[in-house]
């Protein structure tokens, strides 16, 4: 197996939203807590966000997988986000889109425990949460 980037970044966004406002919020969200771009092994959000044209040109530009979730899968997770987002779930039926789908995509691809590595951090127009595998005490 290759040997990837441990963190996987949750994103939600409104339609519409531009690559350039999701790269900033990445960015940001990434360098005040530590991480940079290069510690990331995927993109993931909701199954109809992947169309967004700023997601997608976001993903290509990053050279990153973006992976989708159904609504339903989404809430599976919403015991394990930090805070219930009103909008997501009025907008999509989920309570989280960005922390759900980064811990969803996390254990997916590593058959592990995922957990919260960066909350949900904030733009206008997008949300950005950072998930990798849970450490071992």
């Amino acid at each position: 197996m290759p040997n990837v980037a441990p963190y996987i970044a949750g994103i939600g966004c409104r339609a519409g939203c531009s690559e350039a406002e999701l790269r900033q919020l990445l960015e940001q969200t990434l360098s005040a807590n530590g991480l940079a771009l290069a510690d990331l092994a995927g993109l993931a959000s909701l199954e109809h966000k992947c169309q967004e044209p700023g997601l997608c040109a976001l993903a290509l530009s990053l050279e990153l997988p973006l992976a989708g979730f159904t609504a339903e899968k989404l809430q599976g997770m919403s015991a394990r986000i930090s805070a219930v987002s009103a909008a997501a779930l009025r907008s999509v039926g989920a309570a989280s889109v960005a922390e759900a789908s980064a811990l969803l995509q996390v254990e997916m691809l590593s058959g592990r425990h995922a957990a919260l590595r960066i909350e949900k951090h904030s733009s206008a127009q997008a949300t950005v949460a950072v998930a990798g595998v849970e450490e071992q005490a």
